[in-house]
């Protein structure tokens, strides 16, 4: 996990990453990470089309990964398997 680059939806507007929160009565929100980038760009596309262009893809190393999780306080990750699905696996770390 540590030597493998991961892909996240990244707001060009405020910074923002794309989060998920699979219990909406929940503040819990896990970050939606992506393996490739073209995943990342087809769940733009297929679930966000209008605002498709207010995002970018942000690349980063799993090393980089827990602190990007502490500083935003996530409460996990959500690892899209399909992104037209979409499939997302929820981890909590």
């Amino acid at each position: 996990m540590y030597s493998q680059i991961y892909y996240l939806l990244r707001s060009k507007i405020d910074g923002q990453y794309v989060t998920a929160r699979p219990n909406p009565d929940s503040v819990q929100g896990f970050l939606l990470i992506f393996s490739e980038d073209f995943e990342a760009l087809s769940y733009l596309n297929k679930h966000a089309r209008d605002v498709a262009d207010r995002f970018s893809v942000e690349s980063i190393s799993g090393s980089q990964l827990k602190g990007i999780l502490q500083r935003w306080g996530f409460t996990g990750v959500g690892m899209v398997k399909d992104s037209t699905g979409p499939r997302i696996e929820f981890m909590e770390l």
